[in-house]
């Protein structure tokens, strides 16, 4: 889909995206855990699409390691496939891939979202620490054995390329894979681009900023932002920090370098940003899914295990969850993302902020609107403020879906009735 977007567009300072995968859906929530032990099947009335990771067919489509082709990595000192992604076959792979995708994917989906889930070691050599580190490891001695001539840094340089040679291309020939066979999915690997800002619990001064090394390493990463047509970061928050005041640093500074690494490639269609989370308190909603919806990105998808969701206990707990909390609030999200759009960018692109650190959200004032469940739906009935139109007007700004808009206020003549 991206690559048939070709047209030249004005964007008024950020670079255009693709347009939303649903129409008047600047932002979208997507639910995928399964639920199958539940008996009574909570209410997902505020998600655009409701998926199981076990079911094959659906609009999101999540490939683990072990789901898509012959993926070469080492697991508790285990070789599978290879181990090394230079020891792997990669014909043979593709071979199996092309067979996990039409499994997996429905043919009749006209659309939807592909997450390749690999996080056995990462495509960039300096980037594989800690358990990682095998992988650096076994391509020296490799390198060792099959060149016993070389010495010093020449071992380290000739497995370091050998690694990222064939990481390299593991990556982007299954993306362009994907693309061939099903091209109006979006495809894009979880946990990139990464921040690498996880020192909120060292750093008594915590910005949350990523490092210029890590934006080089990212920067360097071009190639897998140009076979991508979709990214998946995560803004997972750990216990600790979760109703912390670093969590909003935290998840700012995330967001934000992958819509800075999303408007990298792809001649000046930048990429849709879609956010893994997972379920937390109210003040922790606003500091991730506010803060993602107001800084652009395209979505979210909170996905969990067959674990989070197997008793009674659990059940019960999720729905009185949704129902009380989540679901009102994605709502709320949902419909002023979709205000916001209309009211500043004519509908023609989604509401981003001027400053990204700064604390104004999308979200619809209690005050003007009401969030209300009718027929197994949500609906916001109300109009906003001169003030609040003012606000948005004030720190927010519109990235174009591949079209010419601006920013220019018109504010709704009428009460708004806005179904999510």
């Amino acid at each position: 889909l991206v690559k048939a977007l070709s047209w030249k567009c004005y964007c008024f300072f950020l670079e255009c995206s693709t347009p939303p995968l649903f129409p008047n859906y600047p932002f979208i929530s997507i639910w995928n855990a399964p639920m199958d032990k539940c008996s009574l099947p909570p209410d997902m009335a505020s998600f655009q699409n409701v998926t199981s990771p076990k079911d094959p067919g659906q609009f999101l489509t999540l490939f683990y390691d072990s789901k898509l082709g012959l993926y070469p990595k080492y697991n508790h000192m285990q070789e599978y496939c290879g181990g090394l992604p230079q020891n792997g076959n990669l014909t043979a792979h593709l071979t199996k891939a092309a067979i996990d995708i039409d499994a997996h994917i429905a043919q009749n989906f006209s659309q939807g979202l592909v997450v390749i889930d690999w996080e056995g070691w990462r495509p960039l050599w300096d980037q594989n620490w800690m358990l990682k580190r095998i992988y650096q490891n076994f391509s020296i001695l490799q390198i060792l054995e099959k060149e016993p001539k070389l010495c010093g840094k020449s071992i380290i340089e000739e497995a370091k390329t050998q690694f990222e040679t064939a990481a390299k291309r593991y990556m982007q020939e299954t993306l362009k894979l994907g693309r061939e066979k099903y091209p109006n999915y979006r495809w894009g690997f979880y946990l990139f681009p990464d921040c690498y800002n996880y020192d909120w619990n060292k750093d008594f001064d915590y910005t949350g900023k990523c490092s210029m090394k890590t934006k080089e390493q990212n920067n360097q990463m071009s190639w897998l932002w140009e076979a991508s047509t979709a990214l998946f970061p995560s803004i997972y928050l750990d216990v600790k920090l979760r109703n912390s005041p670093r969590a909003v640093k935290f998840v700012q500074n995330r967001v934000q370098e992958a819509l800075r690494v999303a408007a990298l490639p792809h001649e000046k269609h930048a990429l849709p940003v879609y956010i893994r989370y997972a379920n937390v308190t109210y003040t922790d909603l606003v500091h991730t899914v506010g803060e993602s919806a107001a800084l652009g990105a395209a979505g979210i998808i909170m996905w969990g295990a067959s674990s989070d969701y197997n008793n009674k206990a659990s059940c019960e707990a999720l729905s009185s969850y949704l129902s009380s909390t989540l679901g009102p609030y994605m709502a709320n999200v949902t419909a002023a993302t979709f205000l916001c759009s209309q009211v500043l960018c004519q509908g023609k692109g989604r509401c981003v902020r001027k400053n990204y650190e700064s604390a104004h959200y999308l979200h619809l004032s209690r005050t003007h609107f009401r969030v209300l469940k009718c027929s197994s739906k949500y609906v916001a009935v109300g109009r906003p403020s001169e003030d609040e139109l003012k606000q948005w007007e004030d720190h927010f700004t519109c990235q174009c879906y591949a079209q010419s808009c601006g920013p220019k206020l018109v504010p709704p003549k009428d009460i708004q009735e806005i179904w999510v």
